[in-house]
């Protein structure tokens, strides 16, 4: 017998050896995955995803006709309801970059977007973080969704580098196309200066 002749009768015994090999590999592997692992939610967070549509981390990014840049994110949205409500979320977050230079950070609990009605609405601590580090708190601003115009229907308290104001309403707004920002605020105006904060 020569050389050919012997190799080819070796890999026909090898051959079918090493495939059984590997098809035994294969079954005792697989009986050593868990078939009852748990699913990692949580039975509570089950049942709510169970109770109705919802979005789980969306974000919304768009451009006003200025070029001013706005994104917001949440971590969870739900759609609203068929008498007109606007689509909720919770855990908002919002950053405006405007074509100006600049940037305003904007946090709240919770938010409803109104399309029809070109209006975003934020509630529950909200938080603005304007340009010169002016960090005003309020419970509810609403904003345009086209436009750079942010205002809140109610009191406003405001901490900065001049100190503590307070006032009935805010409005943040240009006053004409290409006009540059600005916060406006009115009604029961009270400013609190404090000289040794511009010092720090």
């Amino acid at each position: 017998m020569d050389r050919y002749s012997r190799m080819v009768a070796y890999l026909k015994v090898l051959l079918p050896l090493t495939a059984l090999a590997l098809l035994s590999t294969l079954f005792l592997i697989s009986r050593g995955i868990d078939t009852d692992a748990v699913i990692p939610f949580a039975q509570k967070e089950i049942e709510e995803r169970m109770r109705g549509q919802q979005i789980t981390g969306p974000f919304f990014s768009g451009t006003t006709a200025d070029g001013d840049e706005i994104m917001v994110t949440a971590s969870v949205a739900r759609p609203g309801s068929s008498s007109g409500n606007g689509a909720m979320a919770s855990d908002l977050e919002a950053v405006i970059r405007m074509a100006q230079g600049g940037r305003m950070t904007l946090v709240a609990e919770t938010g409803t977007i109104h399309p029809g009605q070109d209006m975003a609405r934020f509630t529950g601590n909200v938080r603005l973080t304007s340009v010169d580090e002016l960090v005003v708190e309020t419970e509810e601003l609403e904003t345009s969704l086209s436009s750079l115009r942010v205002q809140s229907p109610g009191a406003v308290r405001a901490t900065g580098p001049m100190g503590t104001l307070t006032a009935g309403q805010m409005l943040i707004t240009a006053q004409s196309e290409g006009a540059p920002v600005q916060m406006l605020f009115k009604n029961r105006v009270k400013l609190v200066y404090d000289p040794s904060s511009e010092e720090r």
